[in-house]
């Protein structure tokens, strides 16, 4: 069963340095014309109104960059195709200052329950440098008015890692965010992707990001700090007040099934990975014609299916249960991964316990490397 929907609004009023997601400069008739392809997508795909969900996560981009009667409708639209009333987790992406009290309250209406809210960094000269238009008075701003307006359930995104930071710094940073003591907090390590502003100035030899062992203290700063407050790790990325984990992101890393919709936003359904068109006039043309804006749909056999509950199941700290892996697959993961197991453990990357396998805490250091042990080969295959 498809329980979990992700909807994706590309528009942002400034395209950040280190953002590779779909985006476009946000413009009123553009943003018109995509929810009008949007609209036709979910009527494609979704043919009962009120479809029951458990999560749905509207993400971008910026979804609070759309006006006020852009916002509403789309709230409207998600309201009459999902079943809002009975979702366990309604989430929007929300950046500082795009946030205002008329539009809180508007979310509020429509039964929207989750705020995740990209902060970043409590700095305003690095904000600045990251090219974000926010700044951190905007943060307390949009928090205190957010829980002023009944919604509590806030989660706030931070990058470490950043150009010229310094474990002082990120340690600040930390310190700051914590004091709003929220229920939820992200923190990634910067990734340096193509296409973007801090790429093309990494090329150039103008971007120097910390060493190595520098961002390696800065995330064991992070686990002790949150761990610390009262927010455990329950994925390496992720941080949590018991009983306020995403479950939307669960979804993902417990490699179950989601809609995805919208510009390059991706699905994955029973047996094939639907990947849409990113293009702006690709996206909206398709999608007005027959609702089925796809690019691309990879088809998803039992290599892959196994291959991707080792790579997203790991990021959890609860780990690859053995009996889900087992009711999944109907072979037992000792079977199919005996020497990657045995490597893995010996390196101290790795431990087993009667339910699970686990990452290590070095282990979460080395994760790529990790996950690469993963990759079934043809002996492997022949014990399905």
């Amino acid at each position: 069963m498809v329980s979990s929907v992700y909807i994706h609004i590309p528009f942002c009023h400034h395209l950040c340095h280190y953002c590779d997601f779909t985006k476009f400069f946000y413009n009123e008739s553009m943003a018109n014309e995509y929810l009008d392809a949007l609209e036709k997508e979910l009527s494609a795909y979704i043919v009962e109104s009120k479809h029951k969900v458990t999560t749905i996560f509207v993400g971008g981009g910026t979804p609070t960059a759309l006006n006020y009667s852009q916002l509403e409708r789309l709230l409207k639209m998600v309201s009459t195709y999902f079943d809002v009333d009975h979702c366990k987790e309604y989430t929007f992406e929300a950046n500082p200052g795009d946030l205002d009290k008329e539009k809180m309250k508007l979310l509020y209406d429509y039964q929207v329950n989750r705020i995740s809210m990209g902060v970043q960094v409590f700095d305003d000269k690095m904000l600045e440098e990251l090219g974000r238009m926010h700044r951190i008075s905007d943060v307390y701003e949009n928090i205190n008015d957010l829980k002023q307006q009944g919604l509590t359930n806030i989660s706030i995104d931070l990058i470490y890692s950043l150009p010229e930071q310094t474990i002082q710094h990120f340690n600040q940073t930390l310190e700051e965010a914590l004091s709003f003591d929220l229920p939820h907090y992200s923190a990634y390590a910067l990734q340096i992707e193509p296409k973007t502003v801090f790429y093309q100035r990494y090329k150039l030899g103008k971007l120097q990001k910390p060493k190595e062992e520098d961002e390696a203290v800065m995330f064991q700063m992070l686990r002790e700090k949150m761990n610390a407050s009262g927010k455990q790790q329950y994925e390496i990325s992720n941080f949590a007040e018991p009983g306020y984990e995403s479950l939307h992101n669960l979804t993902y890393w417990n490699n179950d099934y989601y809609f995805g919709f919208g510009a390059g936003a991706h699905g994955y359904l029973p047996g094939k990975r639907i990947i849409n068109l990113r293009p702006f006039p690709a996206y909206t043309q398709k999608a007005k014609k027959d609702g089925k804006p796809i690019l691309h749909v990879e088809e998803i056999g039992m290599k892959e299916q196994i291959e991707e509950e080792m790579f997203l199941g790991l990021r959890k700290l609860s780990g690859v249960s053995k009996k889900r892996f087992k009711q999944k697959f109907g072979v037992n993961l000792n079977n199919i991964y005996k020497d990657e197991l045995k490597y893995l453990i010996k390196k101290g990357w790795l431990k087993e316990t009667d339910e699970a396998f686990r990452l290590t805490e070095a282990g979460q250091l080395f994760g790529n490397e990790v996950f690469q042990e993963f990759l079934l080969t043809e002996d492997a295959m022949k014990t399905l």
